[in-house]
């Protein structure tokens, strides 16, 4: 959600980065452990102030494999002679620990306007010299105006944006004016109606056209977000089939603009809310990213629970994997649960996890680590995770499997010895099929 601005407290905390290091124990045949480890009259993100807050960790990933995990078994196996193999070297565990997998694109919101630029630079130092590759900010939706674009801070952010091709930069865009009017369902529904007719494309054509006269035809669009809520004139509830409609008109309508390379994003509020989102999604035609805005909330749902709720965290990661998109957090952090370290803790482990395409933690108190005192436990846990860290490219893929060594010899079964352990050993090892005619 997105209550209006309100004042922060920036602060400094003491220096401190904590840094976590697994070892690789190597038992009767090694194996490696894997570590993952305002003014402008925009709104601020944050939670919808809705009548029943959204319904709503996943275990730490990378649990270390030990030799114990290769149990020998209880049946007699003869020695076996597998001459067509070469011989293995003796394998030594390594000096260092093989690296954690890198940290997914990560940022913050610190304000809408040319602030939020400002303090981009002050919350990378804070990280210890940690890249922030994600810049978040949003569109006012008091008039029709501010959704073209037409406010000055842009070209702040497309500055920001251009000085680095690995940045990205994520806008959210209301889907009306008078947004957070509290305008009531039956005129929510007369609204979503003309819209799916196409009363209002010439507003997002203008906007498109001014996201690539500013050189930034690449942003990531964050439409009508938190749609299954209550709060805004963009909410979905009063008449789905409409707002599917409606979107599908913004997008082909922004992506006829020459020279676009828009990514568009639906993000609704983590489970049920006023209603199912996955009852207004659009389909894959034209949503890129699949998002999510989850904050530490209702008082006292523990983080497992955020994760198995209906429409929860759980459910948005396999509904994205079934759909063939990449996932996304564009809203996150602290709420009714107050300074809650475990909620950080679990958070950033089920980003580390599941590898969203990026995420902006919303700063700003009750939700923030940085510009909020009122967090000091949460703000180390997050200080220490992401400290001095340089998130890796997503649009690099990473290499299905380790080198996989000397081709197998025909009538051999592999032994499925684990990844790594394959990985430090040079290859498969595999037991003969015809070993009964050899042992003799």
């Amino acid at each position: 959600m997105a209550p209006q601005h309100r004042r922060v407290r920036a602060r400094a905390l003491a220096v401190g980065a904590a840094a976590v290091a697994v070892s690789a124990a190597l038992a009767a045949g090694p194996a490696a452990g894997a570590v993952p480890m305002d003014e402008t009259g925009a709104a601020l993100p944050g939670p919808t102030g809705r009548p029943t807050p959204a319904a709503g960790a996943q275990p730490a990933p990378g649990a270390q494999l030990a030799a114990s995990a290769f149990p020998t078994p209880d049946i007699h196996v003869p020695a076996v002679s597998v001459p067509e193999l070469p011989a293995v070297p003796a394998v030594r565990p390594p000096s260092v620990p093989a690296p954690a997998k890198g940290v997914p694109p990560f940022g913050a919101f610190l304000a809408s306007d040319e602030r939020g630029v400002e303090r981009m630079e002050q919350l990378s130092r804070w990280l210890g010299g940690a890249e922030l590759r994600v810049g978040h900010t949003y569109l006012p939706g008091n008039h029709w105006r501010d959704i073209e674009g037409d406010v000055g801070f842009l070209e702040a952010w497309a500055d920001w944006r251009n000085a680095d091709a690995k940045r990205m930069l994520v806008l959210n865009v209301p889907l009306q004016e008078r947004n957070e009017a509290g305008v009531p369902d039956e005129e929510v529904r007369e609204l979503l109606r003309r819209g799916a007719a196409g009363e209002f494309d010439h507003h997002f054509r203008a906007l498109a056209e001014r996201l690539v006269a500013l050189k930034i035809p690449d942003t990531v669009l964050v439409l009508g977000w938190e749609m299954n809520g209550v709060t805004y004139t963009h909410r979905c509830g009063p008449d789905p089939e409409n707002w599917k409609k409606y979107w599908n008109r913004i997008v082909t309508t922004m992506r006829s603009v020459p020279g676009q390379k828009f990514r568009f994003e639906f993000t609704p509020n983590r489970g049920r809310d006023a209603v199912p989102w996955t009852t207004c999604y659009p389909g894959d035609d034209t949503v890129d990213i699949i998002g999510m805005d989850s904050y530490d909330q209702p008082r006292g749902m523990s983080f497992d629970e955020q994760v198995k709720e209906p429409y929860g965290l759980q459910a948005h990661v396999d509904f994205a994997k079934a759909h063939g998109k990449p996932i996304a957090y564009p809203e996150w952090g602290l709420f009714r649960n107050g300074d809650n370290p475990e909620y950080m803790r679990r958070m950033l482990a089920w980003m580390q996890q599941h590898r969203p395409l990026y995420h902006t933690v919303t700063d700003y108190c009750p939700h923030g680590v940085w510009q909020c005192d009122d967090n000091p436990d949460s703000s180390r846990v997050f200080r220490n995770a992401l400290h001095g860290r340089t998130p890796e490219d997503p649009q690099t893929p990473e290499p299905a499997e380790p080198p996989s060594g000397p081709q197998l010899p025909e009538h051999c079964m592999p032994l499925d010895l684990g990844r790594w352990v394959e990985h430090w050993l040079g290859g498969k090892l595999c037991l003969r099929l015809d070993w009964w005619t050899r042992s003799g």
